[in-house]
């Protein structure tokens, strides 16, 4: 698996958690042939991150499915190692496997009186995941190619450990500064492939509600998020009580194909190899499907591959 096998635009979703599991086939399936090259997906208290990418492979046949992430503080690290090497054996080349969580943030986990604790500092705590998973013994044949890994990295340091140790990194809720910032922090070479949150709806005014209670969310339960932002150049007047409109309008692109399109091209302008889209409507218990089909027509232009290459 190289870099532009995952093309220069994806897909980001934690919507399949709450649909079955036919559904969520047939959207997979769907989502391959709209020309996307990548699927990402996140990990809470729904589908597990490996359960979930068997289904996702199974339902598809070239896309490569991303775990955007699985989280740490879920399994030991001899489980993600063996069921690495098992999805990328049994899927060659198309499962990438996204590093991360609110255990390395930091910050419990918490729903309905359920807790995951948190525990150490985020950068010590993912090294040593890592070598963990490095040092598990090989039992069963080595896939090939290798499974590819990347952490969710935020930090200058968290983003010189993801360059250092793994494929590269998967910065999450970040402004197209921040893209160039980690760019620089990482090196030419290493992938970059960065999360991007939209709102397919000309009316600015109900599109930016909608990203605002997305992002509003974050700023209450994920303490890392707060930081990046603080780092670029956000201040309380944006972030208690927020977030500002000029926060929201520098997360998140709302409007018509055209003008997410233009954000897309500005992340890759500024060093992204790769932007998954994280497609946001009023009801985020439904599937996005309408969205993802038009702006499907994103995936499949050739002009960001030129303007990535330039």
């Amino acid at each position: 698996m190289v870099e532009h096998e995952l093309g220069r635009v994806g897909i980001w979703t934690f919507a399949f958690d709450g649909q079955p599991v036919g559904r969520v086939r047939d959207a997979a399936a769907e989502i391959e042939e709209l020309g996307y090259g990548a699927l990402w997906f996140g990990e809470g208290f729904g589908r597990d991150t490996v359960g979930q990418a068997w289904l996702l492979l199974g339902a598809t046949e070239r896309i490569v499915v991303a775990a955007g992430i699985a989280n740490v503080a879920l399994r030991d690290p001899l489980a993600m190692a063996t069921a690495e090497r098992a999805l990328g054996e049994a899927f060659p080349g198309r499962y990438l496997l996204g590093l991360g969580g609110q255990r390395v943030g930091g910050r419990s986990i918490e729903a309905e009186g359920y807790t995951v604790p948190s525990g150490g500092k985020p950068l010590a705590l993912m090294r040593g995941y890592l070598d963990a998973m490095d040092a598990v013994p090989q039992y069963v044949p080595e896939p090939d190619p290798a499974p590819r890994r990347v952490l969710a990295a935020l930090g200058p340091k968290m983003l010189a450990l993801a360059a250092e140790r793994t494929w590269g990194a998967h910065p999450f809720h970040a402004p197209v500064e921040h893209t160039a910032d980690a760019r620089r922090i990482i090196g030419p070479q290493a992938f970059l492939g960065v999360e991007q949150v939209v709102v397919l709806d000309t009316d600015r005014a109900r599109a930016r509600e909608v990203a605002r209670a997305h992002i509003a969310g974050y700023l209450e339960s994920a303490p890392h998020q707060v930081a990046n932002l603080r780092r670029s150049g956000f201040g309380d007047e944006d972030i208690v009580g927020g977030p500002s409109a000029r926060l929201v309008d520098s997360v998140a692109a709302y409007g018509d194909v055209d003008v997410i399109g233009e954000r897309v091209r500005q992340h890759l302008d500024a060093g992204a190899d790769h932007v998954c889209l994280q497609v946001l409507t009023a009801d985020p218990m439904t599937l996005p499907l309408p969205q993802w089909r038009e702006l499907g027509a994103l995936a499949r232009d050739s002009a960001f591959v030129r303007a990535a290459i330039q």
